[in-house]
């Protein structure tokens, strides 16, 4: 799958912090990075609808851990998935009288303008789900030989009730199933039913378990499954496979927005360890929530604020990065227009601050900017040691070092991925 043009990211002057993250499964900050490179997957969309600010929140939130990491001396190896068949896809296509294919295509495609505007780094492996069926269907059959995985009888499969069923993941076989997200079983079951999951599925081993393998369904998209059958990946199995092949067991960040910490990340995790010894992701890292009037802001409730209308009405992106960079990446936070027109006025004085040869030292503000992005992406504190600095220029007098005005255009450009 095609991704985006990826921006330039100018060098500064010496390195960053080593940079700590809040794992939300123990609750600590933790630098998660074994190596010299680190390594980070965050879930991709379900391309049935415009990229909201709930995706481009989460995009930038792990945009900024990515540059962060590359200023503090780091490679960074990024995957993410684009979950292009799924149910809520085929049910959206069906009710448009669009075909899945084109609807996916084109939201794809929309996806990637739109973060391409945003200034946010493409990742290096970017796969759909038709692309990793041929490693997925391999992974199945192994869970399946090994006893972890098992199958339910599926009497709606094209092939009759006879042939081999629909493949559910046998999550007895995982002891660490449930420490990444930490909940209970009442907890797990209420949201796997809100959530993509069938705990009521007859058949089951356990009301949790979840789908590694659906048999085709008449009107239904299906692939050659080998001894599977021909059928499609359930939802987990594909980010646990691109994990897997695309960074390599253990990785150091799973990343993605709090409502994939259960169950899509906590059964993915389970997966990678069963595909892998044992293995998954040593952090996880999850944006928080973007909102509307006080709602979450879905595609189910309709309560969307899109970033490809809000750059077809003129608003900068810019604008629209700094407005998202305002809040600390992992709070849950509400959308308001004022807070656009705030971001453009703040824009319009780092624009104006930079314009001129000198100004006031920027070697505090890099050094600020840097501390605050490597503390847990404190995007808001890095916001304002550059309004300080531009406040300073606009105001005049002082001492100016010529080229000073040049450091806070790259580092803002570098970190935070606001070209000036």
């Amino acid at each position: 799958m095609l991704t985006w043009p990826a921006p330039h990211v100018p060098l500064l002057p010496g390195r960053g912090p080593a940079v700590r993250v809040l794992d939300t499964s123990s609750g600590v900050l933790v630098d998660p990075v074994a190596g010299a490179v680190a390594t980070l997957y965050v879930c991709g969309i379900t391309p049935y609808d415009a990229t909201h600010l709930g995706h481009a929140a989460t995009a930038i939130a792990f945009d900024v851990l990515r540059r962060a990491w590359r200023d503090a001396g780091l490679g960074v190896r990024h995957a993410s998935n684009v979950t292009d068949v799924d149910d809520p896809l085929l049910e959206r296509a069906t009710a448009t009288g669009v075909a899945w294919r084109d609807l996916a295509r084109d939201q794809t495609a929309l996806y990637a303008d739109d973060m391409a505007a945003l200034g946010v780094l493409p990742p290096d492996v970017y796969l759909g789900v038709e692309e990793v069926i041929p490693a997925v269907v391999p992974a199945v059959e192994g869970l399946l030989a090994a006893g972890a995985a098992y199958r339910v009888p599926t009497p709606d499969a094209v092939d009759g009730a006879d042939a081999p069923g629909d493949v559910y993941a046998d999550l007895s076989a995982d002891p660490a199933f449930g420490t990444v997200a930490g909940l209970d079983v009442a907890t797990m079951l209420a949201l796997a039913a809100e959530r993509g999951g069938d705990p009521d599925r007859p058949g089951k081993r356990h009301r949790l378990d979840p789908l590694l393998w659906r048999r085709e369904r008449a009107d239904e998209p299906a692939w050659d499954g080998a001894s599977l059958g021909r059928g499609r990946p359930g939802w987990h199995i594909e980010c646990a496979v691109i994990a897997r092949d695309g960074l390599g067991l253990p990785f150091d960040v799973q990343g993605g927005g709090s409502d994939l910490r259960f169950p899509h990340h906590e059964m993915s995790t389970s997966h990678a360890r069963l595909l892998d010894a044992g293995h998954g992701a040593r952090a996880h890292v999850h944006a928080g929530m973007v909102g509307l009037d006080g709602e979450k802001m879905s595609k189910s409730r309709g309560n969307l604020v899109l970033v490809s209308a809000l750059r077809s009405a003129g608003a900068d992106p810019r604008a629209i990065r700094l407005a998202v960079l305002a809040h600390r990446y992992r709070d849950d936070w509400d959308w308001t227009h004022a807070q656009l027109a705030e971001a453009e006025a703040r824009l319009r004085r780092w624009l104006a601050a930079v314009s001129g040869n000198g100004g006031p030292d920027a070697t505090a503000m890099l050094a600020q900017v840097r501390a605050a992005v490597a503390d847990d992406l404190d995007t808001p504190r890095a916001l304002a040691a550059v309004d300080h600095w531009a406040d300073s220029s606009l105001a005049g007098g002082g001492e100016l070092v010529e080229g000073a005005p040049g450091v806070v255009a790259r580092t803002v450009d570098a970190l935070l991925g606001v070209r000036l």
